[in-house]
């Protein structure tokens, strides 16, 4: 299901530190992490995440959750834009 939502959004950020930056404007609905992700890379956007409010949603697959977002590489993080 939370794959599909990547598929639906009208728009998405890939990566850590893009999400962060549209997280502090305040234009991200939903944070898509995968549980395979080095925590060090994670944890302080979940912690940002959950300060303001946007809900966090674990996925299995860095590489699968890369592959529904049309990069060739893994993605840790995914933002959903509002």
């Amino acid at each position: 299901m939370s794959y599909e939502k990547v598929l639906l959004a009208k728009r998405i950020i890939v990566g850590t530190k893009q999400s962060a930056k549209s997280l502090k404007t305040g234009n991200i609905s939903e944070l898509l992490v995968a549980e395979d992700a080095d925590p060090r890379l994670t944890s302080n956007i979940v912690a940002m995440a959950k300060e303001a409010g946007v809900s966090v949603t674990y996925v299995e697959s860095k590489k699968k959750l890369g592959k529904t977002c049309g990069v060739k590489v893994g993605a840790a993080v995914v933002a959903l834009i509002n």
